[in-house]
């Protein structure tokens, strides 16, 4: 693509905030330590996870980078930036999440594949560009359409990465037109993050964004768009990021019985406290993120501090000192919730949080029991030992 490259090797990485979790080096996947998330409602530029399946992809001539609109469409075209930012710009508070988070607590179950993520591959922010259902009306497809004339279903994304797993090829992935048509879906074709131009790390000069979807779908560094009549055929749509069951293995897996994951289900996380973690007897304030896909809001966090025998529910808040009501339609419904309780903790125990959306979807108990060779969508009650007056560990 004029004006935008995929580096051969990772020389030109741009620098991040030492305080990054490095669960990968080359490629480099990171995370901020899930204090710093609780920080505030949006999450810094450079404190938000860092995924990536390649050397970061670098723009040499910004009036020379367009993206291009092909496939089942009448009229084929190329979009320059300047054509992209003469469209309405829309605001979007949005997390994006890894599919792959909390891995690492399912990977003590059993063994898993893929980057061993804690709790913190997520981040909330303010995500501003063209809406897609917009730039696909300029080559003729109007809003709310499910089909294009030629038989088109999908809109899928390609990006400049080159990754292993596509042999070398760029990374793709794909969502149904209805969706990418949708003005209410609120995707985007994203360039600034946080009300700044995107860095590199996340995607400049543009990058999709699909709120209520794991991220995997959200790509970055965009090159071209595809109008295809079934769902992108690319390794990381087929091949990866499907939930299985406990039952399957690497031996006898069939990739073709599942569906690509979309919307992420319901979660929450501790950050206040670490996996095991020293307090002093008394009032322990518990704080951390919820969040569901789809759009769905969350209806209520519980806490529990005697391993889940007993409960107490959190307050929930967007912005502190104003409550947060589920289905209050001027909320941000892409966004993540904070939450915090203050309970009582006199003996060693395990502090324990859940929560439940607005369509009544509740975490699952037990890692066990949603365990898969993926280690993907890892939304058991998130759990964290408190030991009482002894040091941390």
């Amino acid at each position: 693509m004029p004006g935008l490259r995929a580096p051969s090797d990772y020389s030109e990485e741009p620098p991040r905030h030492p305080s990054l979790q490095i669960n990968s080096k080359q490629p480099f996947n990171a995370e901020p330590p899930r204090s710093a998330l609780i920080g505030s409602y949006l999450t810094p530029v450079d404190l938000f996870y860092k995924r990536n399946h390649g050397p970061i992809p670098v723009v040499d001539d910004i009036e020379r980078y367009s993206v291009s609109i092909r496939g089942l469409i009448d009229n084929p075209r190329e979009l320059f930036m300047r054509d992209i930012r003469m469209l309405p710009k829309y605001n979007v508070t949005a997390i994006l999440q890894c599919a792959g988070n909390r891995r690492t607590a399912m990977s003590k179950v059993k063994t898993v594949k893929g980057v061993g993520w804690d709790v913190s591959a997520i981040g909330n922010a303010v995500w501003s560009g063209a809406k897609l259902s917009d730039v696909l009306e300029l080559v003729g497809i109007s809003k709310l359409s499910s089909t294009t004339k030629s038989g088109g279903k999908h809109v899928e994304f390609v990006s400049i990465d080159k990754c292993k797993e596509e042999n070398g090829g760029p990374y793709k992935a794909s969502i149904p037109l209805s969706q990418a048509t949708n003005p209410e879906s609120d995707v985007l074709l994203a360039y600034e993050m946080n009300g700044n131009p995107l860095n590199r790390d996340h995607g400049y000069p543009i990058r999709v964004v699909v709120p209520g979807v794991i991220g995997a779908r959200s790509v970055k560094w965009l090159d071209h768009i595809n109008i295809i009549p079934e769902e992108c055929q690319g390794f990381f749509m087929q091949k990866d990021y499907k939930m299985f069951p406990p039952s399957v293995n690497w031996d006898n897996i069939n990739w073709s019985t599942r569906r690509p994951q979309m919307d992420f289900p319901v979660q929450c996380v501790i950050c206040s406290l670490e996996d095991v973690a020293s307090v002093k007897p008394g009032k322990v304030k518990v704080s951390g993120y919820a969040a569901s896909g789809g759009g769905r809001g969350i209806e209520r966090v519980d806490v529990s501090v005697d391993g889940g025998k007993t409960w107490v529910e959190a307050s929930r808040y967007q912005k502190p000192g104003v409550p947060y009501i589920a289905d209050d339609m001027g909320s941000d419904k892409w966004a993540w919730v904070l939450f915090e309780a203050t309970v009582d903790v006199m003996n060693d125990t395990e502090i324990v949080a859940k929560a439940v959306d607005s369509a009544a979807n509740v975490q699952p108990e037990y890692v066990q029991d949603i365990w898969n060779l993926r280690g993907i969508l890892n939304t058991s009650w998130h759990r964290v030992q408190v030991r009482v007056g002894h040091s941390n560990m």
